[in-house]
């Protein structure tokens, strides 16, 4: 891997342009470089695609601030209260993203702009060439995530401009890129996501956000900073369960990228980031922020995702139209159709115990039950 100023210069050569705005990301960059050098051990394959991966979310910084720099009223594109959705991973938050995308009221990440944003969609003219290109992008995604451009995608893309995001260490092992993250400020980081969402809306009629990804449960202090009007939608579920499944899914990915895969790190890993993220949410919650939040289980998401979106919806004040419900109807019959049946991998093969993963997840175990009783 190369040094992070070579990545900086090749990203400047592409595009003619050298304006990366603030240096907040210049941390997160210079360690996840360190990190994917020194510790990563990857392939041809994973060398290939990371470089890319980072010369684009450089490529895209330098495009948005050019855009910014010939439209500064971009900036004064309203963010009006998002609804954000967050949780442990693998509880069912991707299929609730993919039933609110069908309410055509409201605005989401796509797919095909996530990792792309530039040029603002509104001023592209007949097909937009990224939805093409996105549908071959899905690379290590395929098998996890319902397979539409145009469906809704996670912030960590967003996040990645910053350089504080989980979606690098589903890629590679990078311990101490994932140590420091624990530790990072992502104020910036949610600020420069708000710059972005607002060149994604500019030049189109205003619509609410749908945002999320479950990232967001270890920085909430720094996401309400970001934006202090958002309302919180948290999904819950078993957390041995969701411990298994997203090693599984990291180890997926990852082990394209390295022929030195390591299952028990990713366990530990896992382990570490979302009960500590569990507790951080606590906190935060218990700090005044309950009354933000609307929690579904996924049990009774997987019962009756119509009446749960329903729920969702009194809780915001907003209508589900008939179109609405329909459309959400007709995606959940579609995605069933294609659904794989769960399988829940050997602890042992990550390295895990779960009877000393539980008493980590004890205090979240029990207020979740509280928090999702009256639905």
């Amino acid at each position: 891997m190369v040094a992070d100023g070579d990545l900086m210069a090749a990203a400047g050569a592409r595009t003619g342009l050298h304006d990366f705005g603030e240096g907040s990301f210049r941390e997160g960059l210079e360690v996840l470089v360190r990190s994917l050098r020194d510790e990563a051990r990857l392939n041809a394959v994973g060398e290939a695609f990371l470089y890319e991966r980072i010369v684009g979310h450089l490529v895209q910084r330098l495009q948005i601030e050019d855009w910014y720099r010939r439209h500064p009223e971009i900036d004064e594109v309203p963010i009006v209260a998002p609804l954000i959705g967050l949780g442990l991973p693998r509880t069912g938050s991707t299929a609730l993203s993919f039933l609110l995308a069908q309410d055509p009221d409201i605005r989401y990440l796509r797919q095909w702009e996530s990792s792309q944003p530039c040029p603002p969609p509104s001023t592209v003219v007949g097909p937009d060439p990224r939805i093409q290109q996105a549908a071959g992008e899905q690379a290590g995604t395929k098998e996890h995530v319902p397979s539409d451009v145009n469906g809704p995608m996670e912030c960590l893309d967003l996040m990645a401009l910053d350089f504080k995001t989980h979606i690098y260490q589903a890629f590679a092992q990078i311990p101490t890129y994932s140590s420091w993250l624990l530790g990072a400020d992502l104020t910036s980081t949610y600020l420069y996501e708000r710059r972005v969402l607002k060149l994604l809306q500019w030049g189109e009629a205003p619509k609410p956000w749908r945002l999320k990804t479950p990232t967001h449960i270890l920085f909430l202090e720094h996401l309400s900073h970001a934006f202090p009007d958002a309302r919180f939608v948290m999904t819950h579920r078993d957390p041995t369960d969701v411990i298994l499944s997203v090693s599984e899914v990291y180890a997926d990915i990852a082990g394209v990228f390295t022929d030195h895969l390591d299952r028990c790190y990713l366990g530990e890993l896992n382990v570490e980031h979302w009960s500590l993220g569990m507790e951080r949410a606590l906190k935060f919650r218990a700090g005044g922020a309950d009354h933000r939040f609307y929690d579904i289980d996924f049990r009774a998401m997987q019962a009756d995702p119509i009446g749960e979106v329903r729920g969702l919806y009194a809780w915001l004040g907003v209508p589900v139209t008939d179109g609405f419900e329909s459309a959400m109807r007709r995606w959940w019959a579609r995605n069933a159709e294609n659904r794989e049946p769960s399988t829940r991998p050997d602890p042992a093969t990550f390295g895990l115990e779960l009877s000393s993963v539980r008493p980590l997840f004890a205090e979240y175990v029990a207020r979740s039950t509280e928090w999702t009783a009256h639905r």
